[in-house]
């Protein structure tokens, strides 16, 4: 199935080259797919992993590791943000 997967502020980075302009790449994983298990392959730093939203909504840390996406649905991942 098909989702988008978008990574904001530093974690751009570890997203491939060409989608680093644009910070969304589009998947294809397995139904069974963890968020755990999606972002995985992409070697972001857990302690970078702070703020996740599938489709706007907020997953708690606890819960990562069990939810699982729909087709079309939009993965989102934010760092750590401080400002002043």
């Amino acid at each position: 199935m098909k989702i988008t997967f978008k990574l904001f502020a530093t974690l751009t980075d570890y997203l491939p080259q060409s989608s680093r302009r644009s910070n969304i790449v589009e998947l294809e994983v397995a139904p069974d797919a963890t968020i755990s298990q999606i972002i995985e392959p992409y070697g972001l730093p857990p302690k970078l992993v702070h703020l996740v939203l599938v489709n706007g909504r907020y997953i708690a840390p606890e819960l990562r590791l069990s939810t699982t996406l729909s087709e079309g649905d939009v993965l989102a991942i934010w760092p750590p943000i401080a400002g002043g």
